[in-house]
């Protein structure tokens, strides 16, 4: 299966509870997924947490990948683009 994902933008925030930030990409030019939480792991690394929406006492899953290869995908590229994001504020920040 081959997915394109492109226009991935990330919206860092200040530390909360693990959730260092916000993304959104779009899926094969045709399907836009907003709202993924960038939450940190215990060694440093992060992972990603789809939107839901609480009815109730349950939460109930708005989106999110069905296949091991779409989650990886997703992965790798958004906190691939996180990452860059936040080394370039941090170089940003330490010349000014």
């Amino acid at each position: 299966m081959n997915i394109l994902i492109k226009e991935v933008q990330i919206v860092p925030i200040k530390p909360n509870s693990g959730l260092v930030g916000f993304a959104s990409c779009v899926i094969n030019e045709c399907l836009y997924l907003g709202s993924i939480g960038i939450f940190t792991r215990l060694g440093g690394s992060y992972r990603l947490v789809y939107p839901t929406k609480k009815i109730g006492e349950k939460n109930i899953n708005i989106f999110y990948p069905i296949t091991r290869e779409l989650g990886r995908q997703l992965e790798q590229v958004i906190i691939s683009k996180f990452e860059e994001v936040m080394n370039h504020d941090r170089h940003r920040s330490i010349g000014t």
